[in-house]
């Protein structure tokens, strides 16, 4: 008799296969991943499906908001554009950071969730996923994330439930 999988084990499966992901990204371009490496990244199809530039802007962020993926068209294949707060520009070592937990959303789509993300950039960088949490929470605490937590709430963004898209963990 077959299994029947569910909803719940699909999730947990990619959750693993991302981590499992950000382990071969921190295998090919770690230990330490820089900016220069993080532009080499965003070339590597095996790692990042469809094509992604980087622009500095916060046109595209909501308040708080520290970065975000924008589709360039209709279709994937079409590319991305991953908005970061200009606030980075001066911090590149932070930026790989704050990108990696928004490559899970350019590869996987609506299906992707925070814990994804979460896993895939901790697993890249060789950290907890608690330490990378921190990191993120940190790097946001840089745009005032407000008297309500360290991240302001941000309703329906696709990832995740505050400013930077990560879960609260």
């Amino acid at each position: 008799m077959a299994t029947q999988l569910t909803a719940d084990d699909a999730r947990q499966s990619l959750t693993a296969h991302v981590a499992a992901k950000g382990a071969e990204v921190r295998a090919k371009y770690g230990p330490t991943i820089g900016w220069a490496e993080l532009q080499r990244l965003l070339k590597d199809r095996a790692f990042v499906r469809y094509p992604c530039e980087i622009t500095f802007d916060s046109a595209h962020l909501r308040p708080g908001e520290f970065a975000y993926a924008a589709a360039k068209g209709e279709s994937p294949e079409d590319g991305f554009t991953l908005h970061v707060h200009p606030v980075y520009m001066l911090d590149l070592p932070s930026v790989p950071a704050l990108v990696l937990y928004h490559l899970v959303s350019v590869n996987y789509g609506d299906f992707a969730a925070a814990d994804d993300a979460e896993a895939f950039g901790a697993a890249a960088l060789g950290l907890s996923r608690d330490d990378y949490y921190a990191m993120l929470c940190a790097l946001a605490d840089r745009l005032g994330g407000g008297s309500e937590g360290p991240l302001d709430a941000v309703p329906d963004d696709p990832i995740g439930d505050c400013a930077c898209g990560c879960s609260g963990a």
